[in-house]
């Protein structure tokens, strides 16, 4: 059986007014046809012969009949995808992904109400029908624990999903939900973002926590002793002295230096102690002579 809501590529079985039929091998009289609709054919003519392999998305059409087209979606059934609401109904809210038919957000799967203009990160299924339905309830459909999958400095994929209070929750490799915590985040970011991160510390109740940049032996004094210079170089840029201090906040911090306030305040601790700076009236200021950080 051919997946609905996947990419397969099949071949041409015959030639219709309207179209072509596909299927898996020229040579099976059994197997099930796929109707590709005539304005889904490459200009070249070359390419739908008979025989001829072709790369489709297979859907459901208005009358929940298996149809394929040459147009790839932003997205198949068991990915995420940052989409649109153009559209709400009686059913639900409907998100462009590339195809004619646009994508349905069922009420129920709404962790927030969507609303047309605004986009959302949502995870793609199969409902009880058979037709292909979109959810931003991604811990619904997503593993947000962390069962053996994944191992501490893992370099990882991440699709920005949803802000908390905690910080920014995030889809890894298309399968778990993590977490960035505010402290964590080191350069700017914003849901539907597409970044490379890293799995934290593995914690007992495998909840998963994320972090932006490597760590591990040798590499946060690694990460202060370039973070130091970085500060030298902002003071001299700036008379000597700046109001960012170990009081800041995270968000001030990452706008000037794209790093954590922890990794922050212990750069400013590595400069202090070696006396390269002064911490007075609220102010980090550059001493006249600096030692070698």
């Amino acid at each position: 059986m051919l997946e609905i809501g996947k990419t397969h590529s099949l071949v041409v079985l015959k030639h219709v007014d309207f179209g072509v039929y596909l299927g898996q091998n020229i040579d099976d009289l059994c197997q099930e046809e796929i109707l590709l609709p005539e304005r889904y054919l490459p200009e070249d003519t070359a390419a739908w012969e008979v025989g001829e392999a072709l790369t489709i998305f297979l859907y459901l059409d208005s009358e929940d009949r298996p149809i394929a087209t040459t147009v790839i979606p932003a997205a198949e059934v068991g990915q995420c995808a940052y989409l649109p609401v153009v559209e709400k109904s009686e059913f639900g809210s409907f998100l462009d992904w590339g195809l004619m038919k646009d994508l349905l957000v069922p009420f129920k799967e709404q962790r927030v109400p969507m609303d047309v203009g605004r986009s959302y990160v949502v995870y793609l299924y199969l409902d009880v029908t058979g037709r292909i339905a979109a959810s931003s309830l991604l811990s619904r459909h997503l593993n947000e624990q962390n069962e053996g999958d994944f191992t501490a400095q893992q370099e990882v994929e991440l699709l920005i999903a949803s802000r908390s209070d905690l910080g920014y929750k995030a889809v890894i490799n298309g399968s778990h939900i993590g977490l960035i915590h505010n402290n964590e985040i080191t350069r700017p970011i914003k849901i539907g973002d597409r970044v490379k991160g890293y799995i934290g510390a593995l914690r007992e109740d495998m909840r998963i926590n994320l972090t932006l940049q490597k760590t591990g032996p040798g590499m946060h004094n690694e990460i202060r002793g370039e973070l130091a210079e970085v500060i030298v170089a902002y003071l001299e840029s700036n008379g000597g002295q700046s109001s960012l201090t170990d009081k800041s906040s995270p968000e001030d911090i990452n706008a000037a230096f794209h790093v954590s306030k922890s990794n922050y305040k212990k750069a400013i601790g590595k400069l202090y102690k070696s006396r390269s700076i002064t911490l007075e009236g609220g102010m980090i200021k550059l001493k006249k002579s600096t030692k070698q950080i």
